[in-house]
Parts: C-alpha cells; sequence; structure tokens
C-alpha cells in the first residue's frame, strides 16, 4: 500500500486560512464534542520528548506525532518537528500522513480566528479593528493572516522582544497594504483586539491596561508552567476556552487565577458553546479566549486537507484539466 503523503506547500495549497477556519466550524455545528478529546502524551527522549495527539471523529482517526528537541535551534534544525497520521474512522485503515509541523501552523490560527470571528460578532463589530499582536514567529505571522482574511483587520501593532524582529513583521505588513508599526507592551490600551503568541513563562503585558470592551486571545501557553495572561486579567475577563477539561489540566493564563475548583463552580464557556449561540457575555467585561492546543482540531483540519486533496486528484483526471 502507498500512503500518500501531504507535505507543506500541499498543505497550504490545499487549505486556506477561511478554508481551515471552515472546517471546525462545520466540526462544532455537527456535534463534535472536544470534551471527547483524549489528553495529550508525552514520552522523555534523550534529546527531548515526543508528543502524541490522538483523536477520533465520525469520520476519522488520527494521530499527531511530533518531537520536542530543545537543543536543535543552535543546530540550526527546528525545536518542533513532526508527522500526522489520518486513519478511516470505520476500518481504521491508514489513509494519509501529512507535515505535522505545517498542520499545526494552519489549524492553530484556525482555531484563534474562529474564536474571534464568533467574539466580535458577539460584540458586534465588524472587523478585529487595531490588532496589537505580541510574538514575531512565524505563528505569530499566520495568525495576523488568518485574522486579516476572514475577520479583517484595519491596523497592527506588532510587540516583541527583539526590536529588529519586530520592525521586520510590521514592514512585511506594511508593504502589503496593512498599516502596521513597532509598539510596546502598553500599546494594549488602544487595540481592539490583542493576540498573544509568545512561548513566555510569564504576562506579556499589564492586563489592567486592557479596554473592557477589548477582546484577548492567548494562544501560546501550553503547561501550567507557561502563561501570557496575568491572573487579575483572567479574572476581570469573561473567559472562553477550547475545552473545559484541557483548559484545567494546562491552561497556565487561568489557573493561577483561581484554583480548578474555583473555575468548575464558576463555570467556563467553551468555543463549541460560543459556535452554537450558547455564549452570553457579561456586561463591561473585556473577553479572554485562551487555549493550549487540542487533538480534535488537528484532525478536523486534517480531515478537510484529505477531503481536498481527493477532490484535487479527480479534477485534474477529468479530461481538460491538464
Amino acid at each position: 500500500m502507498s500512503l500518500p503523503y501531504l507535505d507543506a506547500e500541499a498543505l497550504n495549497t490545499l487549505l486556506s486560512p477561511r478554508a481551515a477556519v471552515q472546517a471546525l466550524h462545520d466540526a462544532l455545528r455537527g456535534g463534535l464534542d472536544p470534551e471527547l478529546d483524549p489528553p495529550r502524551l508525552f514520552s522523555p527522549l534523550t534529546a527531548g520528548e515526543f508528543l502524541l495527539m490522538p483523536a477520533q471523529s465520525a469520520r476519522y482517526a488520527g494521530i499527531k506525532v511530533a518531537t520536542v528537541a530543545p537543543g536543535n535551534p543552535a543546530k540550526g534544525h527546528p525545536k518542533i518537528q513532526g508527522t500526522y497520521l489520518l486513519f478511516d474512522g470505520d476500518t481504521l485503515t491508514p489513509l494519509a500522513a501529512m507535515d505535522g509541523a505545517e498542520l499545526t501552523l494552519i489549524r492553530t490560527p484556525a482555531v484563534t480566528t474562529l474564536a474571534l470571528k464568533h467574539l466580535l460578532a458577539v460584540r458586534g463589530r465588524p472587523d478585529a479593528g487595531t490588532l496589537a499582536v505580541f510574538g514575531t514567529s512565524l505563528q505569530a505571522e499566520r495568525h495576523v493572516a488568518a485574522i486579516s482574511e476572514v475577520c479583517g483587520i484595519e491596523d497592527l501593532i506588532v510587540i516583541g522582544r527583539r526590536p529588529a524582529a519586530a520592525a521586520e513583521f510590521a514592514a512585511r505588513w506594511a508593504a502589503r497594504g496593512l498599516a502596521a508599526r513597532v509598539g510596546g507592551p502598553g500599546d494594549v490600551t488602544g487595540a481592539d483586539v490583542v493576540v498573544c503568541a509568545t512561548s513566555s513563562g510569564e504576562p506579556v503585558f499589564d492586563g489592567a491596561l486592557v479596554r473592557d470592551d477589548a477582546i484577548v486571545a492567548a494562544i501560546g501557553s501550553h503547561g501550567l508552567d507557561a502563561r501570557e495572561i496575568d491572573p487579575g486579567f483572567a479574572r476581570r475577563a469573561d473567559v472562553v476556552v477550547e475545552g473545559r477539561e484541557s483548559a484545567l489540566r494546562e491552561a497556565g493564563d487561568l489557573i493561577p487565577a483561581r484554583s480548578v475548583d474555583q473555575w468548575r463552580e464558576r463555570g467556563l464557556a467553551t468555543l463549541a458553546d460560543l459556535v452554537n449561540g450558547r455564549f452570553t457575555p457579561e456586561d463591561g467585561a473585556p473577553l479572554l479566549y485562551t487555549g493550549v492546543g487540542m487533538s480534535w482540531e488537528d484532525l478536523v483540519v486534517a480531515g478537510r486537507a484529505y477531503e481536498l486533496s481527493g477532490r484535487e486528484l479527480f479534477l485534474r483526471g477529468k479530461p481538460g484539466n491538464d
């Protein structure tokens, strides 16, 4: 059996940000329950660790096998690498393998953008207005691209630890016609939407500076020892998470603010609640979406990529489509 492989270029060709967002939207509207997602599994290695993320849906099963090697950047290699394996949900027959790192770069901003799209609608806003982004990584870049395509951005403020990297980031978007400039943490006071895409272990801005009508998305925290949001802001905001159990296991942005029991008692709205119209925000409170990354998201986006690849191959085989 020859297993099809979708590399990074193929995934990018098949899945625009809008297509990835739509796939996630369709899954949640179709009844997929993120609370059924199993916890991600970690296995130590000499050079780092394996990260295993299995998931299943009505149609597919899949697993992302990633490696995390902290010493790789110094050697000229990516810190995170991986492969995604997609299986038929009924027979568990392997269907395709995919570039796991690229899949993550597509699905993470797609999930954030899906949340922002609906949070903006809840606020009655036509677009993201002034967007402040913390971080200058490729993940931050992909977030700006996805939000720009799906929601629309009026102007961009780039905030990074390295001034040169922030300036280059802003210049790339300015060259595309977007009003973009370098800023600092204090610029959150003028932001309509704030996106945090860092690997910080401590809050990246003072939450007291955020306006009551602002929306914050923090997606860099994926462990209790990592956080981008200060506890005061997490307590002040109306919070939406990908899934309750995953957030209570891994959301370093939330647990310092309240204990797991306190969050359970208070209640957490989820992305499924948001997409299905079951979220009503509190009056006078900023909105916070925080995500840690879940296996169902990879599965949904991988499944849609597989379906689109099959359709494209079919069209290529028809007469007149050479």
